[in-house]
């Protein structure tokens, strides 16, 4: 197989939270705000049997794609999607890991630009995310509060007047609400500043995790701050905690970016994004982890004006499709882990050439 079999499919879009625009887009990657909402009437997971499950299932499909329903969504089954499939819609932050591996009844509805999606009969029968590209907490949760009243107008939720909406996990009883931002923090991390920032994050009882959400690794210096408070809090309280606290992480990155282009510092930083550079476009073998480590000191290379002919666009697009089941779907088949390896480094190069 030749490297040009690796290319860019025609008209690829990465999705919202990778378009790569909007307030401090070069920091920022996208806001989510995730709604979890139960039905009522219906067993919480873990205990609703899977003919219930079926049920469930059919009555959200049918609420989220009658007519009158504000949002134009389509309904994809995961129970007919391969584990290719699944891992695409994961990797692109459409579903969670856990509904791409379960083995019960579900589905996901989308709308034609990704920022919608609405998963259903995950821990809970539903999680609405609402994805907005850049630091937009108040417009993305301005649009989660349309797409909730909406749901709300279909179906009728599981609600208390005293604790608010009821879920499966206790510590997402109340609002139900997880508003996240996803940064990208090299600055932080090659100045080794990340470890006091998060802290700092986490003492006003937010959480900060990797690329992928609960139980994920922050690899490429990727980074989702969120609120881990429901109960007790308005969704306006919870938006302004993360608005403050993405802001100040927003400035000491900026800070030790700058730091890292100055004085001693400097020579070390250029060649650290230099290297990164020479890797990505040069290497014949490349994993998933080093793809990202090297893409991301590239972006910052880009950002800060230091690399020429790349722009942020190609550096997403590579970012995804370099992730294993986006690699598979473009080779159109299983690979192995060598396999991938293999051809990840390929389709990087083709992306990186084409400047």
């Amino acid at each position: 197989m030749t490297d040009a079999a690796f290319s860019v499919p025609p008209n690829f879009q990465p999705g919202e939270w990778l378009r790569g625009e909007g307030r401090d887009a070069d920091l920022a990657i996208c806001t989510r705000v995730r709604l979890a909402r139960n039905i009522q009437g219906y067993c919480f997971h873990p205990v609703l049997a899977r003919d219930e499950s079926t049920e469930l299932v059919d009555l959200v499909n049918r609420a989220l794609t009658r007519t009158d329903f504000p949002e134009r969504l389509r309904v994809v089954e995961l129970t007919s999607l391969d584990e290719i499939e699944r891992g695409v819609l994961m990797e692109r932050h459409l579903i969670s890991r856990e509904l791409a591996a379960s083995d019960r009844p579900r589905s996901v509805a989308v709308n034609e630009a990704e920022s919608v999606s609405v998963m259903v009969n995950e821990e809970d029968h539903i999680r609405a995310q609402v994805f907005r590209s850049g630091f937009t907490v108040q417009e993305t949760y301005a649009r989660a509060e349309q797409l909730d009243d909406a749901l709300m107008a279909a179906v009728p939720f599981a609600f208390s007047e005293e604790f608010g909406f009821l879920t499966s996990c206790p510590t997402n009883v109340g609002t139900g609400l997880r508003l996240s931002v996803m940064l990208h923090l090299p600055g932080l991390v090659w100045a080794d500043e990340i470890d006091r920032a998060t802290a700092t994050v986490q003492k006003i009882n937010l959480a900060v995790r990797g690329l992928y959400g609960e139980g994920s690794r922050a690899l490429g210096d990727f980074y989702q701050v969120s609120n881990q408070v429901t109960l007790g809090k308005t969704e306006q309280d919870i938006a302004r905690d993360v608005q403050a606290a993405v802001e100040k992480l927003i400035s000491w990155e900026r800070e030790f970016r700058e730091a890292l282009l100055r004085g001693d510092g400097r020579l070390r930083t250029l060649d650290r994004i230099h290297r990164a550079m020479g890797v990505l476009e040069r290497a014949h073998i490349l994993s998933s982890e080093e793809a990202l480590h090297c893409l991301s000191a590239v972006r910052f290379g880009v950002h800060a004006g230091l690399i020429e002919g790349v722009d942020a666009r190609a550096l997403n697009i590579a970012l995804l499709l370099s992730q294993p089941a986006h690699l598979q779907r473009v080779h159109h088949g299983p690979l192995t882990p060598n396999q991938r390896d293999e051809r990840r480094a390929a389709l990087v190069r083709g992306i990186l050439q084409r400047r």
